[in-house]
């Protein structure tokens, strides 16, 4: 997984859902600066945040890193 990866498909999903930086860092406990260095692939998730996102957006992890284009988790 590169940054960037990780990095897209946080920005599309946070801009999909229609908040800003500072109210997805406030919902996963992360300053807006955080989400900002994560948006710009100068921060790398761990894990514990990969499954944050992945639940606060309901979408597969898979689907974070780019390697599935179907955000749908299957069940």
């Amino acid at each position: 997984m590169t940054n960037q990866q990780f990095a897209e498909r946080l920005q599309q999903l946070r801009k999909k859902k229609g908040i800003t930086q500072r109210k997805l860092g406030f919902e996963l406990y992360l300053t807006q600066n955080s989400i900002s260095q994560f948006e710009n692939g100068k921060r790398h998730p761990d894990c514990r945040l990969l499954v944050l996102v992945a639940d606060y957006f309901n979408v597969s992890v898979d689907y974070l890193l780019q390697r599935t284009d179907n955000p749908h988790l299957i069940k």
